[in-house]
């Protein structure tokens, strides 16, 4: 499989922040209320928003924020929130102690095998600590489904074929499995989101921003590259049209899990 690690966009990304920003709120929501953590880390931080949150939450704290681009740690240095920025990949992540907080907000679902990927994470937490993840059910949306079903089809289709495709979760009663070998307390749910968007082409200005990315990085032929885009992007408008007052909608379903150690 082709290792298409292209660079995040944070302008593009935050197109759409305030619909990426409803579901991690909601998470946070979902945490205990006697929960006061000391050590705190963001996996996959991108532009830091998350974890200058935390930290104006828990002043007193350390919060690090984690994210594998460089220009979204830029963006995040930028903010004068005293947190400790890291460049580094979850994959090889490895803390200097034990964990209160575990925020993994949209970011799981890049990396494979979540079975030990989930223990791992757990692991890390000390007593009473607690995992909070959120990440899109996305491999069975109709977007992501149009979006492979167009790379197969064109001619662009040789050049698209190893590249890395973010795979089904698991189940809920999977990640619960996991998780209790260590946890308690373990909320899972699912959300369906009917996003509002306003954009115009606005499920492609959606996924451009984050699962088109390893897609648009493997085709390097700028030619080639718009015409997938032209062609994805009229076959959305087909799925997902443009109502009269401007609004596309488009049901997007999440998982949510909160789990504390023992």
């Amino acid at each position: 499989m082709t290792d298409t690690r292209p660079a995040w966009d944070p302008k593009q990304y935050d197109l759409f922040e305030a619909e990426r920003f409803r579901a991690v709120r909601e998470l946070l929501r979902r945490l205990p209320a006697d929960f006061e953590p000391d050590e705190i880390w963001d996996l996959g931080c991108g532009g830091g928003r998350d974890a200058a949150g935390l930290k104006r939450w828990r002043p007193e704290a350390r919060v690090h924020g984690l994210d594998s681009s460089e220009a979204m740690l830029a963006q995040a240095q930028a903010r004068r929130d005293e947190v400790d920025w890291r460049l580094g990949g979850i994959a090889d992540w490895t803390p200097e102690r034990p964990v209160d907080l575990i925020l993994a907000n949209a970011s799981l679902q890049w990396l494979p095998d979540h079975d030990t990927l989930l223990r791992r994470l757990a692991g890390t937490l000390a007593p009473g600590g607690v995992l909070a993840v959120q990440m899109p059910i996305a491999h069975e949306t109709r977007h992501h489904v149009i979006m492979r079903q167009v790379a197969d089809e064109g001619p662009w289709a040789k050049a698209l074929a190893g590249v890395h495709r973010i795979a089904p979760l698991l189940s809920a009663e999977a990640y619960y499995a996991v998780l209790s070998e260590t946890c308690e307390s373990i909320d899972i749910w699912t959300t369906t989101y009917l996003q509002v968007l306003r954009q115009p082409n606005a499920v492609l200005e959606w996924m451009k921003g984050t699962a088109l990315r390893p897609y648009l990085a493997a085709l390097e032929d700028p030619i080639m590259r718009q015409a997938y885009l032209d062609a994805l992007g009229a076959r959305l408008s087909e799925a997902f049209p443009r109502r009269a007052d401007g609004v596309t909608l488009m049901p997007f379903p999440r998982l949510f899990l909160v789990a504390r150690r023992r």
